[in-house]
């Protein structure tokens, strides 16, 4: 499918309409609502980390509301089994007396599911959601199902120092697209939050856009052009990341490994999307810089000198990005 350059900028203008209708409701978290839009564009999933009481469950029903998608919460606790989330078989009595099983859907079979607080249940519920998020298929007692279009899970986790967490299998942090930090509001913001939590007005959201626009839009992100140039820094960004590639010290001191083949993917798909959403069908170098942190901070594991030291994989990110030149090979 061929997209024309007014579709492009037509496209940009009604995201831009979803972002403002979102600031209608959420208050700052200005990178979250970002990047939360760029996550569902690039058909990807996305992991907000933030303390408690900071709006990210707000945020991702929001969102949900503004693009008129199915939603379902998932609360994660650590009595959470994992046919909670998929669903189960059932027996149901037939008229003619006879028993048959059917399967009850569970709330992974929205468009867009809360994985609220997913680091508070045990890794073996956590991997439930595995199959889902990487095939967009759920199988249950040998039969496979499919998701609805689109789908994504944007799931919510306290730091990991919190008590009472687990920390998210590897595997499963790299079926994210990105990790979002959500930060503590300012001065500013938590007035204008007090004042509209606190008062008798209440907000009602807009739908803005719907499931049919946002496979719309998904395509057009594919069709976002990248030259070879711009394909090759985010390779080199990638590469740096490891420590055997022996190209940045902190990186080899540092980290124990890094960002794999999905993480440079992510890269890509995150940088087409924001090109789409400025209204452009090519990526820049720009769009690359500005995704490389919420896409390699989770895919970047520190070695005990680096955690001791109390390094952050933001600081080395950074390091990469400020050594790594557009047009030098790793």
């Amino acid at each position: 499918m061929t997209f024309t350059t007014e579709d492009y900028t037509n496209i940009s203008k009604r995201l831009e309409e979803v972002r403002a209708e979102i600031g209608h409701f959420i208050v700052g978290q200005k990178e979250a609502v970002e990047f939360s839009i760029y996550c569902v564009l690039a058909d990807g999933h996305a992991l907000l980390e933030g303390l408690p009481g900071l709006g990210k469950t707000m945020l991702i029903r929001t969102i949900s509301e503004v693009l008129d998608l199915s939603f379902s919460r998932i609360q994660f606790t650590p009595d959470l089994m994992p046919s909670d989330i998929t669903g189960t078989s059932m027996i149901e009595r037939l008229e003619n007396g006879k028993q048959q099983f059917t399967f009850q859907k569970g709330p992974i079979f929205s468009q867009m599911v809360l994985a609220d607080e997913i680091n508070r249940a045990t890794p073996k519920t956590q991997s439930a959601l595995l199959e889902a998020m990487g095939e967009k298929t759920v199988t249950v007692l040998g039969e496979t199902k499919q998701m609805d279009k689109p789908f994504f899970v944007l799931a919510t986790q306290n730091p990991i120092e919190m008590e009472g967490t687990y920390p998210l299998p590897e595997a499963q942090m790299d079926r994210f697209l990105c990790k979002i930090l959500v930060s503590y509001p300012s001065k500013e913001e938590l007035m204008e939050i007090t004042k509209r939590t606190t008062g008798g007005e209440s907000i009602q959201l807009n739908k803005i856009m719907n499931a049919t626009e946002i496979v719309h839009a998904q395509q057009m992100v594919k069709e976002v052009l990248i030259a070879d140039d711009m394909l090759e820094y985010a390779v080199d960004l990638v590469a740096a990341t490891h420590p055997e590639a022996a190209v940045i010290p902190e990186i080899t001191q540092y980290v124990q490994y890094g960002s794999g083949p999905r993480g440079l993917q992510s890269l890509i798909k995150l940088a087409k999307a924001r090109a789409l959403v400025a209204g452009r069908y090519h990526v820049s170098i720009a769009d690359i810089k500005s995704v490389a942190k919420p896409v390699l901070r989770h895919r970047l594991l520190l070695n005990y000198e680096g955690e001791a030291e109390g390094k952050t994989a933001d600081e080395l990110i950074d390091v990469v990005m400020q050594t790594i030149k557009q047009g030098q090979n790793v």
